[in-house]
């Protein structure tokens, strides 16, 4: 891939002097699911799939951006004095919001920059290749320029530029496990105080297989930003009852001898798969730490239930691809993963049953939905590298 970027890098902008490239990776969530914007727990790994970049400073006021996964764009241009949101300039977006927030933060990135970005990360899957050209771009940028930050905080800064500039209202998870990444491990991350472990990811004799849908979504036109609203509306009408700065901090007992505050149906519903999702994922790691797969897999099955009944983030593609899995042999646990409105699923499977399970639901999936799914048999990698 190296290569590859570096002949593009020539044939886009002549030469090849200075130019280096990076990496960062995608990433799936294993458990915990919109939670991470009410204060509860997540469990992400990266991926050894991710976004590539070749970069270098080219003495202009202008930055350049190349994408060979958009080719029929082009080169897109950015003043280095006008970093504005403009949808014009379509996935160029994600790395000028993070230049304009380093600016914002007082580092000098006062030259500009040349890139290639190339990922394999299916788009608008869910893997968060919108995340991970975020923190690439960061971890690129404090090479280029060799300012200090360390990976927590370009987690942070690559959430406030996909908040501020994008418009999206995420929480941290995409961006922290990304940076934060570790192989064949999966963080533990509450998301209230930033503290997190990390917990190895042994399954032994089971792979990770994700399927994408191939049902695109963008999270700033979905109801991506309606559910945080709703759980906000919730959390208020619950601290009148009591004295909580989440809805992370309720058990399921504490949430159901209050909930009736809410007083509405469906805000109710909101906040009780924010609740119990969350206990959820604090018993799944407990369950994976003690090497009970089996409970880790059911609790996943139970994730996907809440999503779709209580939170209403699935959708047809979604719920056939998963309850097409749980009916399939060797399956472990199956979910949708990410924001949900498309995109992809997450399942474990027992390695001898990966081909039939591919096989099964992507012709189960296929002639419901009337176009095929792409299935991914994955690996946990690291967070950002430099490739030499």
């Amino acid at each position: 891939m190296r290569e590859k970027l570096m002949q593009e890098f020539e044939r886009i902008y002549g030469g090849t002097e200075d130019v280096r490239v990076f990496f960062a990776p995608g990433r799936v969530n294993m458990i915990g699911e919109h939670t991470d914007y009410n204060g509860g727990h997540v469990f992400p790994c990266a991926l050894t799939i991710g976004t590539y970049a070749a970069a270098r400073r080219n003495g202009m006021d202008t930055c350049r951006f190349y994408s060979m996964n958009f080719e029929h764009l082009g080169i897109i241009y950015a003043d280095l004095d006008e970093l504005v949101y403009d949808k014009e300039k379509d996935w160029a977006n994600y790395p000028m919001g993070i230049i304009a927030k380093l600016q914002e933060a007082g580092i000098a990135v006062d030259e500009g920059m040349d890139f290639v970005f190339c990922g394999n990360i299916p788009n608008s899957s869910g893997l968060s290749s919108s995340a991970s050209i975020e923190v690439l771009t960061a971890f690129a940028c404090r090479e280029l320029f060799g300012f200090e930050m360390d990976f927590v905080e370009i987690s942070k800064l690559s959430q406030k530029a996909e908040n501020q500039f994008i418009g999206v209202n995420c929480g941290i998870m995409d961006q922290f496990a990304i940076a934060m990444g570790k192989k064949d491990h999966a963080i533990f991350l509450d998301t209230a105080d930033l503290s997190y472990e990390y917990a190895p990811l042994v399954l032994e004799n089971a792979k990770i297989v994700i399927a994408c849908s191939n049902k695109k979504r963008g999270l700033g036109d979905s109801k991506y930003n309606e559910r945080r609203s709703e759980c906000e509306a919730a959390l208020a009408l619950l601290q009148t009852k009591k004295d909580i700065k989440s809805l992370g901090e309720l058990s399921e007992a504490e949430f159901e001898e209050i909930k009736d505050v809410i007083g509405d149906e469906v805000k109710i519903r909101r906040a009780k798969h924010a609740v119990y999702e969350n206990q959820r994922t604090i018993r799944a790691v407990a369950a994976l730490k003690a090497n009970d797969v089996k409970t880790f897999g059911e609790l996943m099955n139970a994730s996907h239930v809440s999503l779709r009944d209580d939170y209403e983030v699935t959708g047809i593609e979604l719920d056939t691809l998963v309850e097409t899995a749980w009916t399939v042999e060797g399956v472990i646990g199956s979910r949708m993963t990410g924001a949900g409105f498309g995109g992809c699923t997450v399942s474990i499977v027992r390695e001898d049953c990966v081909d039939n399970f591919i096989q099964t639901v992507g012709e189960t999936y296929k002639n419901k939905i009337g176009y095929a799914a792409d299935f991914y048999v994955v690996d946990i990698g690291s967070g950002p590298v430099e490739l030499n």
